[in-house]
Parts: structure tokens; sequence; C-alpha cells
């Protein structure tokens, strides 16, 4: 305090007493946030005891990472320090999430050991806004079913529901599969494959068969073939026969492993991999070793 009986206080001394640097008051000053309430003979700026009150504010809400424009509102009367927060908050959770999938990319780039051209295409798949994340699996999913009315519809369901959304707060691993899985579904020859499974589907599907059966005939297969090698029952065995009769009827067998094949895809089988993995449900079941057993069993007989 400046010893005239005014009670007033100089920047040094607010600084002295607060622990913060003149520079930064004297700023602060400058920027309208900390009004002096008079200046001396020499046009020294004065402070009062409140101010020592609005500076501790100013303070705690910038060390909180508020900008002064906010603060400014605050001290004005024009939001509560409540307002603020909350807005703060808002733009924090966007700023993590922002720092996340950035974390994540360049967690995969170091992983991977990717080049300059691959690092770019995977930091922009991987911060593609939703609606630009959804624009993507509607062209896949359009292009693969364009025309193909008699489809089973769950199949189409099962197919979007599959491309998953990339959560806000990604793992590492789930922007990996993420941009596997974007390069994948934009691949024509990727989408090839899959409008060719598609196509099998609605040969075998007339108008009035339900909804869900070609799902409900993949789930048997894979009853079948597990029961098979619970059983320790090989391929070639006479009894595979019988078991591929009671599952197929008078099926084309040729048409059937045909599409069996294209289904068992490498690719295909990935490309469920992947939706699993940005779904965040963990490793899912593939079932590999009961379509092989069906497969062998059907290359065996095929030509009967």
């Amino acid at each position: 305090m400046i010893d005239d009986g005014t009670g007033l206080f100089t920047i040094g001394e607010l600084a002295k007493a607060t622990g913060l640097t003149v520079r930064t008051i004297r700023y602060w000053s400058d920027e309208g946030v900390l009004t002096p309430v008079t200046r001396s003979a020499g046009g020294y700026r004065l402070y009062d005891a409140e101010s020592f009150a609005r500076l501790e504010l100013i303070r705690t809400l910038r060390e909180l990472g508020l900008g002064l424009g906010h603060v400014c509102e605050v001290l004005a009367g024009e939001r509560t320090v409540a307002e603020v927060a909350a807005a703060h908050v808002a733009a924090l959770d966007a700023q993590i999430r922002s720092l996340k999938v950035t974390r994540a990319v360049l967690s995969t780039v170091a992983r991977r050991g990717s080049s300059a051209e691959e690092t770019t295409l995977m930091n922009r798949l991987a911060r593609l806004s939703a609606a630009e994340r959804r624009r993507i699996v509607e062209d896949f999913t359009t292009e693969i079913f364009e025309g193909l009315d008699t489809a089973d519809p769950d199949i189409r369901t099962r197919l979007r529901f599959a491309v998953a959304e990339l959560p806000d707060d990604p793992t590492p691993e789930q922007v990996d599969a993420w941009v596997e899985l974007a390069e994948m579904i934009q691949d024509p020859e990727f989408r090839v494959l899959m409008r060719k499974m598609v196509e099998f589907n609605a040969a075998d599907r007339g108008p009035d068969v339900p909804a869900g059966t070609s799902l409900w005939f993949m789930s048997r297969l894979v009853q079948t073939g597990g029961e098979a090698l619970r059983r320790g029952l090989a391929p070639e065995d006479p009894e595979a026969e019988r078991i591929l009769r009671e599952l197929l009827g008078d099926a084309d067998r040729a048409a059937v492993l045909e599409r069996l094949t294209a289904a068992t895809n490498a690719r295909v089988a990935r490309y469920r991999e992947l939706s699993a993995a940005v779904s965040g449900l963990g490793p899912q079941a593939t079932y590999e070793q009961e379509f092989a057993w069906v497969v062998a069993a059907l290359e065996l007989r095929v030509d009967r």
C-alpha cells in the first residue's frame, strides 16, 4: 500500500501480494480486465482492496483455461461463472476428443511405420465428420444393393450396422480399424466382391421368402459343421453325404459351394473383424472351422 493514506496499491504491490508478475497484471490492466481505480500524480496505476478479490477471480478463471473475453463477461456480470464454465467444459470436451484422435493416429503411424502419404490419408479419414462417415457408408451400401430388391433385407441391415461409427472417444485400435475399414469399403474391388455376395443372395430368394432366412441358413450351416467337428467326423466320411443332404436338400451344390466360397473370403472376414473392433466389441467368433468343414465336404462331392 502506498504511504499516502489513500489505501491504494501500485501494480508492484499487487504483484508482491498475489505472487503474480508485474507484467501479467499490467497486461490484464491494458486489456481492460483489471481496471485501475485511479492514477498517481506520477501516472502510476493504483488499485484498491476490491482489486485484490477481482485479481484472484481473474487468476482462477485463467488457470482454468478461460479466455480473457469470457473473463470480462463474468466480471461485467454478462454471464455467470456457471454458464461460462459449462461452455468451457463443452469446448474442452471437443478439444480432448480431437487430441485423442491425434494420439490414436500417431500411435498407429508409429506402430505401422507409415509413410508420409499414408499418414496424411490416415489423419484425413480419422477426422472425417460423422456426416462424412455416414456418406461413405451409404455410398457403399447403395452400390452393392442397387437393383437387387429381392436381397434379404436383414442382410442390408447387418451390412449397414457392420460399418460402425467411430466413437467420439476412440482408442488407437479403433482409429486403426476405422481407417482400414474406410479404405476397404471405398475399394472398387472389395465392392465388387460384396455385391457378388448380395447377388447370390438375391438370386436365391423368391418374393415370399421371409426376411432373415439367409441368416437362419448360415446359422444352421455353422451348427451342422460344428456338430460334425465335435463328433470327429471327417469331410470325406460317407456320413457327410447324409449331413449335406439334410442341410441342402436338392439345392445345386456347385452353386452353394460358389456362394460359400464368396462368403468365407479372407477380405470379407477381415471386414467383419474390423467392424467389431471399431464397435469396441472385441474379437468375434468367425466359425472358420465350421464353414471349412462344410466347404470341404461339398468340394469332395460337388460333381457327384
